[in-house]
C-alpha cells in the first residue's frame, strides 16, 4: 500500500495538517459527542486530533470490538493514558472496567471513520469486517460522517455493497472533500 511508503516524518506532517482541517470543520465544531478511533500501522495518526478533542472539552467515544456480538461497542474516554490498552491487532482501545459505555448510539454527532481507500463520492473501503457499517446502521440519527485519509488514499471508484455507508467528508492533508456534493 502506498501509505506504508510514506516516511514516519511525512506521515506525522500530513497527520498534523489533517488534524487541523478536522478541527475546523463546522460539523466538528458544533458536535458535543465525537466518535474517534485509535490508528494503527501507517494510518492517519489520530492521537493528535483526539488529544485536541479532549482539550476542547468534547465528549470523546472510542470503539472496542465486542467478540461475542462481532460489533463495535462505544466507550467514553477522558484519559488516554489510563483508559486505553492494546487490544485486537495491537490497536489501543478502551479498557471496559475504566470507561463508561455509551448508552445511546444516537448521542454521537460527529464520527471519524478509518479506511484503506476512499472515493470522492464518499465510498469507503474499510478493512473487510464491516464493523463501522453495522454500527452506523444501528443509529437512528445519522452523525456527520467524516474520513481522515492521506491524499494518496483517494481513488477513482470503490465497489459498494448495499450495506456500505458513504462518508460525507474526506479530509486529507491537501483538501477537504464535500462528498455529498458529488453524489
Amino acid at each position: 500500500m502506498l501509505r506504508e511508503q510514506l516516511s514516519p516524518d511525512t506521515r506525522a506532517l500530513y497527520s498534523a495538517a489533517i488534524s487541523g482541517r478536522l478541527l475546523r470543520l463546522p460539523e466538528y465544531r458544533e458536535a458535543d459527542t465525537v466518535l474517534g478511533y485509535m490508528n494503527f500501522g501507517a494510518e492517519f495518526a489520530s492521537e493528535l486530533w483526539i488529544t485536541q478533542v479532549l482539550a476542547e472539552g468534547k465528549r470523546l467515544v472510542l470503539p472496542k470490538v465486542n467478540h461475542h456480538t462481532n460489533q463495535l461497542d462505544l466507550y467514553r474516554v477522558e484519559d488516554m493514558e489510563n483508559q486505553l490498552a492494546a487490544g485486537l491487532w495491537g490497536i489501543r482501545e478502551p479498557i471496559t472496567e475504566r470507561c463508561e459505555r455509551l448508552g445511546r448510539l444516537d448521542e454521537v454527532e460527529f464520527a471519524l471513520l478509518p479506511g484503506v481507500a476512499f472515493a470522492r463520492d464518499g465510498a469507503r473501503l474499510g478493512y473487510g469486517k464491516g464493523f463501522y457499517d453495522r454500527l452506523l446502521a444501528q443509529m437512528m440519527h445519522r452523525p456527520a460522517l467524516v474520513a481522515a485519509a492521506f491524499a494518496l488514499q483517494i481513488v477513482e471508484q470503490i465497489p459498494q455493497e448495499p450495506t456500505d455507508i458513504k462518508v460525507e467528508w474526506i479530509v486529507t492533508e491537501q483538501e477537504t472533500i464535500a462528498c455529498s456534493m458529488l453524489r
